[in-house]
């Protein structure tokens, strides 16, 4: 079991290395060097940012998280794939995020009301014992009075203990 919660992990981790060592950072090289090239050129430094209306290689503008709408419109700009745009992939991760966040609220909501309602059963089982064991034990407790009467009776001791204190 612990064996299939790893497997996804370390295949992530393995996509995301062969995608980072495919992508190699070429020291020194500036990305506007690369302006007359294609996307695949251009996007093997990771640094840099494709645009298509302006068919220029930029570097990313790593002070803001986005590229500002100056530089390359989002539907525009291409960053580590050709294929995929920024705004597609700001989509793409925002749901990916959603439902994986509904994912984790379920599970701990099927998680929590399931232990509930296991505890409320055993809860139940156990006062029923509780309950069976309290019925058992007055019964005994009834049946050993009676039999004390019986022996004070038979002795003679039914009436007030005269050493008893005054009640």
């Amino acid at each position: 079991m612990m064996d299939l919660r790893i497997l996804p992990a370390a295949l992530l981790l393995l996509f995301g290395l062969t995608t980072v060592f495919a992508q190699t950072s070429a020291p020194g090289q500036a990305c506007e060097v690369k302006n007359g090239t294609n996307c695949e050129e251009c996007l093997r430094n990771v640094t840099c940012l494709w645009c298509i209306t302006t068919k220029s290689c930029v570097t990313y503008p790593v002070k803001t998280i986005l590229p500002p709408h100056v530089l390359c419109p989002l539907n525009e700009a291409r960053w580590g794939l050709c294929w995929m745009n920024f705004q597609t992939l700001i989509i793409t991760l925002a749901v990916i995020g959603g439902i994986l966040i509904i994912a984790f609220l379920v599970c701990l909501f099927c998680c929590c009301k399931c232990e509930n309602f296991g505890s409320k059963r055993l809860e139940a089982k156990m006062d029923k014992r509780a309950n069976k064991t309290k019925t058992k034990q007055e019964e005994r407790r009834t049946e050993m009075k009676e039999r004390h009467d019986d022996i004070r009776k038979k002795y003679g001791l039914s009436g007030q203990n005269p050493y008893s204190k005054f009640a």
